[in-house]
């Protein structure tokens, strides 16, 4: 961990140069991103704590559906984003003024004179995406106060000090390099734990059979009801965790929650990497390494919950601490 804090630092300082030379190049680093850069910072930058600790809790805690289904909208929507979005975006984006932000794009697209545009959608990001960076933070805590017993708030505002600190430096190149380098932890780590996972549960059959003991665990149309009482799951006089009688999961809730992947063409984070690639010509590229990333995470991420409820029955009995399994 602290390796990483050190190497990331460094990131910021090797590019604080560049970055402080224009704002084009502290925005959107002089759109010099190469096709494994834009695909895995866009990625890591999207999916960031969440894919380690909401999408795993979400499947440790309610079983397969729930997380599957939202882990293929997720992955329909970057893949139609990268196919639609990407290039229209990158061409057009250098065409309509040499845009280097969303807002920027969107007034000069529309040739706007009073701004309107481009300040109802900064108010847009700086409100929602205020909201999507505390949730990061969050995450932060969580993992520093779970890992090394950190107080929690303590350990969230370090982890904003430390971000800004770096982007402020380094700007767009220091986060884009960042974010390419916690792609590459993130996937890693993911499939390691998994295999790590699988292996000290007594191998995939065994993962499965418990997985179907569970009413409505392993199902792609029923899911998993723990018995709660107060916020907390029940546990039976055999040591086990409690679950009801599985509930359907029906069409529109599948609707609903392969909807999360709509999301996508709107993320000021992931769109900014398709602005800043070198050539357009790359993002074919971009986008299969992106593809490739997201179906192993993902993947990944789901069978980390799954496999967490025969290895940690009964540890995480609410669903806030459910999301703790990839670190336990």
């Amino acid at each position: 961990m602290v390796l990483y804090i050190a190497m990331v630092i460094v990131i910021g300082v090797v590019y604080a140069k560049r970055a402080s030379e224009s704002s084009h190049n502290f925005l959107i680093g002089g759109r010099s991103l190469g096709p494994w850069v834009t695909a895995m910072a866009a990625e890591a930058s999207d999916m960031s704590g969440w894919l380690l600790m909401g999408l795993p809790g979400v499947a440790y805690w309610c079983g397969l559906s729930d997380a599957a289904w939202t882990a293929i909208g997720l992955a329909i929507g970057t893949y139609l984003n990268w196919l639609f979005v990407a290039k229209r975006l990158r061409v057009y984006s250098h065409v309509a003024g040499d845009a280097i932000t969303i807002p920027d794009f969107l007034s000069n697209r529309f040739r706007e004179d009073k701004k309107v545009i481009l300040i109802i959608a900064a108010l847009f990001i700086l409100v929602f995406f205020s909201v999507y960076a505390a949730s990061c933070f969050v995450t932060v805590g969580k993992l520093f106060s779970t890992l090394f017993g950190a107080k929690y708030v303590y350990a969230m505002i370090a982890g904003a000090i430390f971000v800004v600190l770096y982007t402020f430096i380094g700007g767009f190149l220091a986060e884009s390099a960042s974010d390419f380098m916690q792609g590459v932890v993130m996937i890693f780590a993911l499939t390691l734990v998994v295999i790590f996972g699988i292996s000290h549960a007594g191998g995939i059959g065994a993962v499965v059979a418990n997985a179907k003991s569970i009413p409505g665990f392993f199902e792609f149309f029923g899911i998993a009801q723990p018995q709660v009482v107060n916020g907390l799951q029940q546990i039976g006089e055999s040591g086990q965790p409690l679950f009801g009688k599985a509930a359907g999961y029906g069409f529109l809730t599948i609707i609903s929650t392969l909807s999360w992947g709509l999301g996508y063409f709107g993320m000021p984070q992931v769109l900014l990497k398709f602005m800043a690639i070198n050539k357009s010509t790359e993002l074919t590229m971009s986008r299969r390494i992106a593809m490739v990333w997201v179906i192993i995470s993902l993947s990944a991420a789901v069978g980390i919950g799954i496999i967490g409820r025969i290895l940690y029955p009964a540890e995480l009995l609410t669903q806030s601490a459910a999301e703790s399994i990839f670190i336990i």
